[in-house]
């Protein structure tokens, strides 16, 4: 808890009794921060090698479910800031629980594969029931072209896309 004092990109400096500290935070906390005014975040320090950061959120939840995307493999804390940063908790929670892995890729730093790797470690863990079909594209990913089953239907006349829909409603 101290006073907002600047803004300098994603990061806000809060003055706790006469230091500074330069504390990441997410841009819709940031426009809630007012200059010269009380601010209080929960902080999640990240220490390594040759940094030293800190991460603030004004909501314990939202720093909750920051942790729980650092916790995902190949997911560090510029990733997890950036998918925390597409929208509103509730969104984020819902694009994870329901596997929107084209919306969590769409931030920065975040590819196809990590985003698969987000829902598929937190579908169950974001609070959200998780929509049966979150990982569907774990088994479209399984059809290799060289599935025999796979084949025959495009040989059929079946898209790619309608064969793999088949496919995957049977065992």
């Amino acid at each position: 808890t101290g006073v907002a004092t600047d803004h300098e990109g994603s990061m806000t400096v809060i003055d706790c009794a006469g230091v500074g500290y330069g504390v990441r935070v997410l841009l819709d906390e940031q426009a809630a921060m007012r200059l010269g005014e009380k601010a209080s975040v929960y902080v999640y320090e990240h220490i390594k090698e040759d940094a030293h950061d800190l991460y603030g959120f004004i909501t314990k939840s939202r720093k909750e479910l920051f942790e729980k995307l650092l916790s995902v493999n190949g997911v560090g804390p510029k990733a997890a800031l950036a998918i925390t940063n597409l929208g509103n908790e509730g969104q984020v929670r819902g694009a994870i629980a329901g596997g929107d892995t084209k919306y969590i890729s769409s931030a920065t730093g975040v590819g196809k594969k990590v985003a698969e790797r987000v829902v598929v470690d937190l579908k169950n863990k974001v609070g959200l029931t998780a929509s049966d079909d979150a990982t569907a594209f774990l088994q479209e990913a399984s059809l290799a072209d060289s599935d025999e089953a796979l084949q025959a239907l495009i040989g059929l006349g079946y898209s790619r896309e309608d064969a793999v829909s088949v496919l995957a409603k049977i065992d």
